[in-house]
C-alpha cells in the first residue's frame, strides 16, 4: 500500500502540473487568436484541431500502452508539451496556431488518457470511484486555478509569460514523472487474457459502456464551447480577464472538491444516476447563461456547474476504470478520452458558425438541448444494459443447471 501512495502522489502532482497549464492557455487562446484576426469559424477550428488530434492518437496510445507499459509514453508526452508550449509565442498567423493546437493534442493523447490509466491499474477493487474522485481532484484543480494564474499573468507581464509558464509546469511534470514512477504496474504484470489482447471490439459490446461513450461525445458537443466562447460572451458586458479566470476557476475549483465525496458515493450507491442528475444540472445552466448580464449571475451559474461536474465525473471514470480491469486499462480510458475529444472536435465548429450567423447566446442554446439529448440516450442505453445483465444470468444459471 505504501507503494501506491508513492505512485498515487507522483501521478497526481504530474497531471495538477500538467492541467494547470492547460488551464492558463485556454481562456486565453480565444483572446490571443482574436489578435491575430481569427473569426468565429477560425476560433472553432483553432480548438478543434486540438481535439481531433487527440481523437486520432489517443485510441492508437492507448491500446500500445496496454501493451508496452505506460511510464514512457507519459514522459514522451509530458517533453512533447513542454516544448510545444513555447511555439505559440512564435505563432504569427492563424494557420500556424491551428498547427501548434494539432501538435498539442498529439502530446495530450500520450499524458491524459494514460496517466489515468496507470491510477486505474493500482485502484484496489471495489474502491474505483473513490480513487478516480481523488485523482479527478489533480485535473479539475490543475484547470481551475489555471485560468485565474493566466488572467493575473496576462494583465501583469503579457501573453508570452503564460506560455512560458505552461512549458516550465509541463517540465516539471515530466521530472516527477522520471523519479517517481515505475514501468510497470501491479495490474500490468497479472493481466487476464483479454488484458493482454486489449480489444475495442470486445470493450463496445457492453452496453453501459457504449452509452457512457455516447452521453460523453453529447455531452462535449454542448458544453465544448464554453471554455472557448464564454471569455467572448463575457467580455461584451465589460467583464476583464482576470474576472473571466475567476468565473472559469469557480467551477473548476468547486468541482475538484466534490470529486472526493461524490467519488465515495459513486463506490456506495448508483454511479448511474449521479451521471443522469448530473446531465439534468448541466442542462439548465447552459440554457440559463443567455440570460446572465453581469459578473455575480456568471460567476452563480458557474458554481452550480461545478456542483454538476462534481457529481458525475467520478461515477463515470470508476465505470471505466471497472471495465478496464477486464479488457484493458488504458484501452478503456483513451476510448473515454476519445468520446469526448470527437465532440469536441465538432463542437467549436458548430458554436463558430452559431456566433458569425446567428449570435453567441444561440451557442449556449444549443449546448444545453444537445446536453439534454445525451441524457435521455444514456438513460436508454442503461435499460438496455440492465436487460443485457438480466439475459447473461439466466443464461449462466441454465448453464449451470
Amino acid at each position: 500500500m505504501p507503494d501506491i501512495k508513492k505512485k498515487f502522489a507522483a501521478l497526481f502532482i504530474s497531471a495538477f502540473a500538467s492541467m494547470l497549464g492547460m488551464g492558463i492557455i485556454v481562456p486565453l487562446m480565444p483572446i490571443y487568436a482574436k489578435t491575430l484576426g481569427a473569426s468565429g469559424l477560425w476560433l472553432g477550428l483553432i480548438f478543434s484541431g486540438f481535439s481531433l488530434s487527440r481523437l486520432i492518437f489517443m485510441p492508437l496510445m492507448g491500446k500500445m500502452s496496454d501493451k508496452k507499459g505506460r511510464k514512457k509514453f507519459i514522459c514522451s508526452g509530458l517533453f512533447l508539451y513542454s516544448l510545444l508550449s513555447l511555439g505559440y509565442i512564435f505563432a504569427n498567423s492563424i494557420f500556424s496556431l491551428v498547427w501548434i493546437r494539432i501538435l498539442h493534442g498529439f502530446a495530450s493523447a500520450m499524458t491524459v488518457p494514460i496517466i489515468m490509466a496507470y491510477v486505474g491499474d493500482i485502484a484496489p477493487k471495489g474502491k474505483e470511484g473513490r480513487f478516480m474522485g481523488y485523482f479527478n481532484v489533480s485535473f479539475f484543480m490543475g484547470m481551475g486555478i489555471g485560468p485565474f494564474v493566466g488572467g493575473i499573468l496576462n494583465d501583469s507581464f503579457g501573453m508570452a509569460s503564460a506560455f512560458i509558464a505552461v512549458s516550465i509546469l509541463a517540465a516539471a511534470a515530466l521530472i516527477f514523472t522520471l523519479l517517481f514512477l515505475s514501468e510497470e504496474t501491479p495490474a500490468m504484470i497479472k493481466k487476464s487474457e483479454a488484458q493482454k489482447n486489449p480489444s475495442f471490439k470486445r470493450l463496445l459490446k457492453n452496453n453501459l459502456i457504449k452509452g457512457l461513450l455516447i452521453y460523453r461525445f453529447i455531452g462535449a458537443v454542448g458544453r465544448g464551447p464554453l471554455m472557448a466562447f464564454l471569455p467572448i460572451f463575457a467580455s461584451d458586458f465589460g467583464i476583464t480577464a482576470s474576472q473571466i479566470g475567476i468565473i472559469i476557476s469557480s467551477h473548476m475549483i468547486l468541482m475538484s472538491i466534490l470529486q472526493i465525496p461524490f467519488g465515495r458515493l459513486a463506490d456506495k450507491y448508483s454511479k448511474i444516476k449521479l451521471i443522469i442528475f448530473s446531465g439534468l444540472i448541466m442542462t439548465f445552466v447552459l440554457g440559463a447563461i443567455p440570460f446572465a448580464d453581469n459578473f455575480r449571475d456568471l460567476f452563480l451559474l458557474n458554481i452550480l456547474m461545478g456542483v454538476a461536474g462534481g457529481m458525475g465525473m467520478p461515477a463515470a471514470t470508476a465505470i471505466n476504470a471497472i471495465a478496464g480491469k477486464k479488457y484493458g486499462m488504458a484501452s478503456s480510458m483513451s476510448l473515454f478520452s476519445s468520446a469526448m475529444s470527437a465532440g469536441m472536435v465538432i463542437s467549436p465548429l458548430i458554436a463558430g458558425i452559431l456566433m458569425d450567423t446567428a449570435g453567441i447566446k444561440y451557442i449556449f442554446y444549443f449546448g444545453s438541448s444537445v446536453t439534454f439529448i445525451g441524457v435521455l440516450i444514456f438513460y436508454g442505453f442503461v435499460k438496455k444494459y440492465k436487460k443485457q445483465i438480466e439475459k447473461e444470468k439466466i443464461q449462466e444459471r441454465l448453464a449451470s443447471e
